[in-house]
């Protein structure tokens, strides 16, 4: 080898471009075969280093997303759930209601595919580099009452209000009592108008109230919530049953 292809494998170690050492050789007897100009072979050897860039990037977006599972909506059974307009959700899978900062909620008893959908939404949303985080309302709650106790509530605030999309899930499983709804109320508020939020939720929004348990607060989240909302009730019956409903048909 002469000097100066010494000379580059070196100054790429020194850049660390590690992509782009790993296919030098090869790059160069395709440019040279094929008369690549100047150019061309750079780009070729450039888009080596891009593209495990970019997935490298993807996974830590996706990772940073903190997701339960990494389903997504093509392991979806829209067969099974059939009160669901599979064109809608692939709609949300464009993106388009994050750019508008509009909101999804998710409505249905347990076990319908809540979760799977929002966490779809959310890993499709992560994959095109949209700040993305899920998380349970009780340790939602849980977080914001513990850094109001720590004198950082301020700043807890404004970590959940950074994400382009929020995702809460499981509202209505657990009561929340008055004053911890007040810091619900604040990150509602802190994001509207502002950020996309998508809600699970196993009740109908009637018994919000109860679950809040002040309804001046129900309503108040409510109204910032629906105010650029889509609603999505799923009606039909739980996957967690399907196998064995499946087993019984046998």
């Amino acid at each position: 080898m002469n000097s100066s292809y010494q000379q580059l494998v070196s100054n790429l170690e020194y850049l660390n471009l590690k992509q782009m050492i790993t296919h030098l050789h090869d790059t160069i007897d395709f440019s040279t075969k094929n008369e690549l100009s100047l150019v061309d072979t750079l780009v070729k050897l450039t888009n080596y280093e891009i593209d495990v860039r970019e997935k490298t990037m993807i996974n830590s977006m996706v990772k940073v997303g903190a997701f339960p599972h990494r389903k997504e909506v093509n392991e979806f059974d829209f067969e099974f759930q059939s009160t669901i307009n599979k064109q809608q959700i692939l709609d949300f899978l464009s993106l388009r209601f994050i750019e508008d900062k509009q909101n999804i909620i998710f409505m249905g008893t347990s076990g319908v595919g809540k979760t799977h959908l929002a966490t779809s939404i959310g890993i499709a949303a992560a994959k095109k580099r949209t700040s993305t985080y899920f998380i349970k309302c009780n340790e939602l709650i849980l977080n914001l009452k513990k850094a109001k106790l720590e004198n950082r509530l301020e700043a807890r605030l404004k970590h959940y209000g950074k994400y382009k999309l929020l995702i809460i899930d499981e509202i209505g499983y657990l009561p929340i009592d008055k004053e911890d709804a007040k810091l619900f109320f604040q990150l509602i508020d802190l994001r509207y108008e502002k950020k996309s939020t998508i809600l699970t939720t196993n009740i109908s929004f009637k018994e919000w109230d109860a679950v809040f348990q002040d309804t001046k607060l129900a309503n108040a989240i409510l109204d910032r919530v629906l105010h650029h909302a889509t609603v999505v009730n799923i009606v039909g019956p739980s996957y967690r049953i399907k196998d064995h409903l499946e087993k019984d048909d046998d």
